[in-house]
């Protein structure tokens, strides 16, 4: 089993996640949330986007990462043959 991705790795997935979602729902809905004073704005906006990339973006993300780390180190033994 492989150990967690580096607090520094999970920060710049999380960081990624987070500036997406951010820009995805600024897209769709900002100019409707435009007239709203900013609080309220800002309430619907992390209301939106906290549990989306709390329960889909950075499991899904770190799902990948580990899939990929998976098949870096299935391969790495081929790299070493080559050599």
């Amino acid at each position: 089993m492989l150990s967690a991705p580096s607090v520094h790795r999970r920060a710049l997935l999380t960081w990624l996640s987070v500036y997406s979602m951010i820009m995805l729902v600024q897209l769709l809905i900002g100019s409707a949330l435009a007239s709203l004073p900013l609080p309220l704005r800002t309430l619907v906006l992390t209301a939106i986007v906290v549990p989306v990339v709390v329960y889909a973006l950075v499991p899904t993300l770190l799902r990948a990462h580990e899939h990929l780390r998976r098949r870096q180190r299935a391969r790495a033994p081929e790299r070493l043959r080559d050599l």
